[in-house]
């Protein structure tokens, strides 16, 4: 799965708390700061955004499960399907929010066929990539695996094939679970099935630890996204330690007021900072916006991209990490699936379905080389999302 809406046209003024008066940044390097923590903060914005509607605001017509719930999806999805953004029609989803800051929690996986591609991909609230269960990465086994958060320190139980650390204290699990056909779909559901998700304590027979404190989720709304950016991403900062390249961002965001925990007021700021702040934001959002547009190789108007790592695939790279999100937040790594993208010719004119029909030509014996499966998808041109047609 790949992207939320909610950002796609993010724009300007965003609430900040005031840095103290005796290290006050001049205006410029106000502006300078809040483009650079644009860049930084929106996959962690656009992450927590997909949590709350998914995890938390159990009104959302998008919610799906409370916390440490496998949610299985006995479909796929369809241009009705208008919240998440270039998703791919060929595996159901099974959606699973962590909350690891009680304890550890177990995931297991069933027995799969060989002839069936599935993937089980951990991503924390940074948008990293940092660990993979499936037909790739661990085979077909059955298998419990373990899923730490950044403070967890303890022996690997008997039984737990492999411990998977989170960098955040929230996480998200996608399962994908290929799908043959419409014929196939009770298959699936019975490999679905087979997911599960328990807390360390409940796998080891063991009494559950104290719950966690009750956390009051900022709610999340377009309207509140353009006006409270560095405010929620605040809110996210708390459950992601820094690693050590992000040392300088930190630095410089406190520097406008930006922190772990901290709450923001945009009211407070004078009518210049605001110009400063939304300024800087709007270069961040078109730096961003850029970069996602020229990810990757362009091979005959196609764009062949590696945008989509882990911790040590980023290494500090805020810009590579923001326009991965841009173009389609929680992709996989390039090890386990690859997204050669167009949206015009090799000629640089744009597709447009208004004026032309297109063809699509693969020579004989030239189809895409794949170990699972590939598939082309057609997706509206604004937004991203699935088009209605009847194939």
């Amino acid at each position: 799965m790949r992207g939320t809406r909610t950002f796609l046209t993010l724009i300007a003024a965003t609430a900040l708390a005031t840095a103290c008066t005796s290290d006050r940044p001049t205006a410029e390097e106000r502006k300078a700061i809040a483009e650079e923590g644009f860049i930084y903060g929106l996959p962690l914005v656009m992450n927590y955004a997909t949590m709350y509607a998914f995890a938390v605001d159990s009104t959302s017509d998008q919610y799906q499960a409370p916390f440490n719930q496998v949610n299985n999806e006995a479909r796929v999805f369809t241009y009705q399907d208008t919240t998440v953004v270039t998703p791919n029609s060929d595996t159901p989803y099974s959606m699973l929010w962590l909350d690891l800051r009680a304890e550890p929690l177990v995931l297991s996986v069933p027995a799969v066929d060989s002839s069936r591609y599935y993937s089980v991909q951990l991503v924390d609230g940074n948008t990293f990539n940092y660990g993979y269960i499936g037909s790739r990465a661990t085979g077909h086994e059955a298998g419990d695996y373990l899923v730490v958060g950044p403070d967890w320190k303890g022996d690997t139980p008997a039984g737990i094939q492999k411990v998977f650390h989170s960098g955040t204290q929230f996480s998200l699990v996608i399962f994908r679970t290929q799908l043959f056909g419409p014929a196939d779909m009770p298959n699936v559901v019975k490999v679905q099935s087979g997911y599960q998700a328990r807390p360390l304590s409940a796998y080891l027979n063991q009494p559950a630890p104290p719950p966690p404190p009750v956390i009051d989720f900022p709610k999340v709304t377009p309207a509140l996204v353009k006006t409270d950016f560095f405010r929620y991403l605040d809110f996210a900062l708390q459950f992601a330690p820094a690693g050590p390249e992000e040392a300088a961002i930190r630095a410089r965001l406190a520097k406008i007021g930006v922190g772990p925990g901290k709450a923001f007021d945009f009211s407070a700021l004078s009518d210049a900072e605001k110009v400063e702040i939304g300024l800087g934001m709007k270069a961040g959002e078109a730096r961003a916006e850029k970069a996602a547009a020229n990810l990757g190789k362009d091979i005959n108007g196609w764009k062949v991209s590696s945008a989509f790592g882990d911790r040590a695939f980023y290494n500090g790279d805020w810009l590579l990490r923001a326009a991965a999100a841009k173009a389609g937040i929680f992709g996989n790594d390039a090890a386990e699936a690859m997204y050669p993208m167009t949206r015009a010719l090799a000629s640089g004119e744009l597709l447009d379905g208004s004026k032309h029909n297109y063809v699509l030509t693969f020579p004989a014996g030239q189809l895409p080389p794949v170990n699972a499966f590939w598939s082309v998808t057609m997706y509206d041109g604004k937004t991203q999302f699935l088009i209605k047609n009847p194939i």
